[in-house]
């Protein structure tokens, strides 16, 4: 993966959570972060795949990456429920596999 900005201890931590998500299949980093252009101080975008996410499970996961108590803040979406052509265009462009259910 490109330089994220983040270290190993950090993802690990991030794929932990969604490893205990049975709907999660895949998280796709994207934005400054995967493109490498990232300050230190930029969120984490992540689009989550899978087609039993919802809005609740959503909801579960950015707590408990809120739990983790790192210094980001997360900007999680789903990425089936993503209405805006230009973002989904984004991610296809320049998103980065983060994560993938094994």
């Amino acid at each position: 993966m490109t330089n994220t900005g983040l270290n190993k201890d950090v993802i690990e931590k991030i794929k932990g959570v969604f490893a205990l998500h049975s709907e999660v299949d895949e998280a796709v980093l994207y934005g400054s972060r995967a493109k490498g252009t990232y300050k230190p101080a930029s969120d984490i975008d992540l689009t989550l795949i899978g087609k039993s996410l919802n809005l609740t499970i959503q909801q579960k996961i950015e707590n408990e990456l809120d739990d983790l108590l790192l210094p980001y803040k997360f900007d999680l979406s789903i990425h089936h429920q993503i209405t805006n052509k230009d973002l989904i265009a984004h991610i296809e462009r320049v998103g980065k596999p983060f994560f993938v259910k094994h």
